[in-house]
C-alpha cells in the first residue's frame, strides 16, 4: 500500500508558511503501516494541480490532498479534483448546517461562496471538520487511486485527519506491517567515515534499512525495518545494531532523535553520584554552560572555574607557575594541573581542563585549532590528551567541549567494565 502527500497552497511555495501537514499526515501513515515515498507541494493553480493529480494518481494507491478547501477563488483542490474524477461535487447537509449556524451565532451574513465549504464529490465518505468549517473526504476508486481531501489549516487538518480520516484508512486497508525505526548516535566519527566503515552492512540492506545524517558535532543512524508487529521489528534491529556495534560500537554513544552527549554524560554521572567540576582557558565557561543545561545537575556540579589567563590558572586551581613557564599554557602539563587543581579545589570525583588555541592567532607557536584537555578521574592517574580542530573560534571552542564530554563517556563505560 503506497500514498503520496500533496500540499496545496502558493504561500508554501513562496516559503510564507512551513509545511507542517505533511510531516503529520506522514507520521500518521507511517503508524497505519503505509508506506509513502513521494511528497509534493502545489499553488494554487488549477492546471499544475490536475496534472500533479494525474501522476501522483498513476503511482500510488492513495493521494492525500491538504489544503484549498475554503471559500475563497483560489480554493480549487476539490473542484479540480472532482473534474479529474469526472463526478459532480455535491453537498454535506450537516456541513451546511454548521455552516449556517456559524453565520446566525456570529450575527454576520453568509455570503453565497461559503456554501463551497460543504461541498465534496459525488462518491466520496464526507469526513467532518472539528475545527472548521471546510468539509474533507475519502473517495474509494474502483479503476484508480483513492484519494483523501483535508483542509489546510494545521488545527483542522491534524484533528480531521486523526479523528475521521485514519480510521477510515485502517477500516478500507487494514492494519499493514508497519515501519519501526532506531535512531543510533555517534560522535568522534565523520559521516564518511562511518558509512565506508559500515559500507557492507549499508550495501547489504534487506530486512534493515540503514539511513546516515550528518548533524552539527555528531553523526545519527537510522535504522528503519518493515514488520508486522513491535516484537518482530525488534528481533531484527537489535541484529543490525549488534553488526553495528562490533564496528563502531566505540563512537557509539547514546540513542532517539532527542538524546544528546551532553545529557547521555550528566545523567549517567547522576544515577551513579559522580561529582565533576572543570577548569577552563579557551573555552571559558563554555563547558560548565553546556552541562549546567542538564535537569538536575546541580546534584552533581558544585561549580568550576574559568581560568583565562595565566595569573587566574595558578591563583584558581594551583597550576605551578614553573609549569607555565616550562612547558607554556598550551600544553599536556598544563591541561593535567588544571584538572588536578580543580578537582582538589572543589573534591569532586572529576574533573575536566581545556587549553589551548581557539585563534584566529597562534599561540606559543600552536596554530589555532590546537587543544589539550586534562581528565581528572578518582583512583585514576589525571591525563591529557592532544587535538586538532578546524573552523572558526567558536566551532573549536564546541569541539573542545564535546570531545571532553566523550572522553569522559568512555571513562566511564571502561569503569563500568571494570567493575563488573
Amino acid at each position: 500500500m503506497q500514498a503520496e502527500i500533496i500540499a496545496v497552497g502558493t504561500e508554501i511555495l513562496l516559503g510564507q508558511i512551513t509545511n507542517t501537514n505533511s510531516t503529520h499526515i506522514a507520521q500518521g501513515l507511517a503508524e497505519l503501516g503505509i508506506d509513502s515515498y513521494y511528497q509534493t507541494v502545489v499553488g494554487d493553480n488549477p492546471a499544475r494541480l490536475a496534472t500533479v493529480i494525474e501522476i501522483a494518481a498513476q503511482r500510488n494507491d492513495l493521494v492525500i490532498l491538504s489544503g484549498g478547501l475554503g471559500p475563497t477563488k483560489d480554493d480549487l483542490t476539490k473542484q479540480t479534483l472532482a473534474a479529474y474524477l469526472n463526478v459532480p461535487l455535491v453537498e454535506d447537509p450537516a456541513a451546511m448546517q454548521v455552516i449556517t449556524d456559524r453565520f446566525t451565532q456570529t450575527q454576520q451574513t453568509m455570503t453565497a461562496n461559503n456554501r463551497l465549504q460543504a461541498l465534496y464529490p459525488a462518491g466520496a465518505t464526507p469526513l467532518t471538520n472539528h475545527n472548521g468549517l471546510a468539509v474533507g473526504a475519502f473517495y474509494q476508486s474502483p479503476d484508480s487511486a483513492d484519494f483523501l481531501l483535508l483542509p489546510g489549516p494545521p488545527r483542522e487538518m491534524t484533528m480531521m485527519f486523526d479523528t475521521e480520516a485514519k480510521p477510515q484508512l485502517q477500516a478500507a486497508y487494514g492494519q499493514q506491517a508497519q515501519i519501526y525505526s532506531r535512531v543510533l548516535r555517534f560522535f568522534g566519527i565523520g559521516e564518511s567515515q562511518l558509512v565506508t566503515e559500515l559500507k557492507t552492512l549499508i550495501d547489504d540492506q534487506q530486512a534493515v534499512t540503514i539511513a546516515p545524517y550528518a548533524k552539527t558535532n555528531e553523526v545519527t543512524l537510522r535504522l528503519s525495518a518493515q514488520a508486522a508487529t513491535q516484537a518482530e521489528a525488534t528481533v531484527a534491529l537489535d541484529t543490525v545494531e549488534a553488526q553495528i556495534k562490533a564496528q563502531v560500537g566505540d563512537f557509539l554513544y547514546g540513542y532517539g532523535d532527542d538524546n544528546s552527549l551532553v545529557a547521555v554524560v550528566i545523567n549517567t554521572m547522576i544515577k551513579r553520584q559522580l561529582s565533576i567540576t572543570g577548569a577552563e582557558s579557551l573555552t571559558a565557561g563554555l563547558f560548565q554552560s553546556t552541562i549546567g543545561g542538564v535537569p538536575g545537575v546541580s546534584a552533581i556540579f558544585p561549580g568550576g572555574f574559568v581560568t583565562y589567563a595565566n595569573a587566574a590558572k595558578h591563583q584558581l586551581v594551583n597550576v605551578p607557575q614553573a609549569t607555565i613557564d616550562h612547558d607554556g599554557v598550551v600544553s599536556e602539563a598544563t591541561a593535567i594541573a588544571m584538572a588536578d587543581g580543580a578537582r582538589q579545589q572543589l573534591a569532586t570525583d572529576t574533573a575536566l581542563s581545556f587549553t589551548g588555541v581557539a585563534g584566529p592567532d597562534a599561540l606559543e607557536g600552536q596554530p589555532a585549532g590546537t587543544v589539550w584537555i586534562g581528565l581528572a578521574y578518582r583512583d585514576q592517574p589525571t591525563e591529557g590528551r592532544l587535538y586538532h580542530f578546524a573552523g572558526d573560534r567558536q566551532r573549536i571552542r564546541e569541539r573542545s567541549v564535546m570531545a571532553g564530554l566523550d572522553w569522559l563517556r568512555r571513562k566511564l563505560v571502561a569503569d563500568t567494565a571494570i567493575k563488573k
